[in-house]
């Protein structure tokens, strides 16, 4: 098992992958080592909030129903009947399992969530109050417990019961009509977005209500719906529209704020992408390509104005940048400091110089596929740097252990082994 670490002084392994210094990334000297945090949803919203608190050392116990493990685990592509994905979402989580519909399952439950700081799940509203689970009862044997609640459409309103996905939320949020060419469909993205935007704002979440505990004592239920974070990634769609009336549609790879910005071929046929949020920046743009007359235009001062003059301003870059290589283009934009990126395939990041030098790309050590390369930890600490201390663990590889430092003895184990209830 190897660590890979989110520290200030990253260094090159044989293999070419940049990781940091070795440490530990968990205990008491990690920024979260005195949590432990107990992961009882499913699929990729409320699981990928508890990764990011496992990636920052908080003592993370995965638990899966006996006999429906996550469905994560079989999503996407495999190798030798190994979930890929799996082995970045359930990374440094320990792996147990556990029927809570059954009663001596909740009562090991509890016993747990006597050990718990956080509880984070998706259940349906009302399906842990049914087992007698809901936050009362969670508040009476732990009154420091924060319960934090991640589902489709929140605790409460018309649609509080029906199943939800990311996909959903963003159909609903707005996103997929923002999203596509003018002339197009709306578009969905090819990846768990929304649930992704969801886990970040649980983990902020969850944060934040162990934070206010530190000044009262006291837990907290947090109750994020999916449909909210990613609405909030909308900028001033609402505003605008209540203040103006104007229904924002979709623009392909353009923007309503500022021009040029968007994706362009270069003469070897790459993409590249760039933007020019900055006035500075877009000026240096247009004299870079041989039309520094337009900057003199009175519309190109103001942003949204230039957006206006976007098919001119298109033109004139695109034209430039289809005439020569990509090396060329690249080079020309760094000289001129303005804002170009490659549109990169995973492949291209892989070997990205920049993600190399910052450490963003991880080698991890796993028992069923040998080394393998997952996105690192989300951020540096100079003092407390996370670290991937293993990939996702195989469907209760953890159950004895935990049940042991429960205080449950093999022959007890055995019994709930064989009664279904582990």
């Amino acid at each position: 098992m190897s660590t890979t670490p989110r520290a200030p002084a990253p260094t090159t392994s044989a293999g070419g992958v940049t990781t940091g210094p070795a440490v530990s990334g968990s205990g008491p000297a990690s920024a979260l080592g005195d949590l432990r945090i107990l992961d009882v949803a499913t699929l990729f919203a409320g699981p990928s909030a508890a990764t990011v608190l496992a990636d920052f050392g908080a003592d993370v116990i995965k638990i899966e129903h006996p006999r429906k493990p996550d469905p994560a685990r079989t999503h996407g592509q495999s190798k030798n009947g190994v979930g890929l994905w799996w082995k970045i979402l359930g990374r440094n989580k320990r792996a147990i399992t556990l029927d809570l519909s059954n009663e001596e399952g909740q009562e090991i439950f509890l016993d747990l969530v006597r050990t718990a700081d956080v509880v984070i799940e998706n259940f349906r509203p009302g399906t842990l109050e049914r087992w007698n689970l809901g936050y009362d009862r969670l508040r009476e044997v732990n009154p420091r417990l924060i319960l934090t609640r991640v589902t489709g459409f929140g605790q409460t309103g018309p649609r509080r019961n029906e199943p939800a996905f990311g996909t959903i939320a963003e159909a609903m949020s707005g996103f997929a009509h923002s999203t596509g060419q003018p002339d197009g469909p709306p578009t969905l993205p090819p990846l768990a977005l929304a649930d992704n935007i969801s886990g970040l704002a649980a983990a902020i979440a969850t944060l934040t209500a162990l934070h206010r505990r530190e000044r009262t004592g006291e837990g907290q239920v947090i109750d994020l719906a999916i449909i909210e974070p990613i609405l909030a990634m909308l900028g001033s769609q609402v505003t605008v529209y209540d203040q103006l009336g104007i229904v924002a549609q979709r623009r392909g790879n353009r923007s309503e704020n500022n021009a040029p910005r968007n994706t362009y071929r270069t003469g070897d046929g790459d993409w590249v992408a760039i933007s020019t949020s900055a006035h500075s920046i877009a000026e240096r743009v247009m004299t870079l390509v041989g039309r520094p007359e337009l900057v003199q235009e009175e519309w190109f001062h103001d942003g949204f104005q230039r957006a206006q003059h976007a098919d001119e301003l298109d033109e004139a870059v695109g034209s430039w940048i289809a005439e020569r290589p990509t090396s060329e283009v690249v080079e020309e934009f760094s000289k001129a400091q303005a804002a170009l990126a490659v549109v990169y395939d995973v492949a291209g990041v892989v070997a990205d110089p920049q993600y190399a030098a910052i450490g963003a790309i991880a080698t991890v050590e796993d028992a069923d596929l040998g080394p393998v390369r997952m996105p690192n930890v989300l951020f540096r600490m100079s003092e407390s740097p996370g670290a991937i201390r293993h990939t996702g663990r195989s469907h209760g590889a953890d159950t004895e252990r935990v049940l042991t430092e429960l205080g449950i003895d093999p022959d007890r184990q055995a019994r709930l082994r064989a009664g279904g209830v582990i």
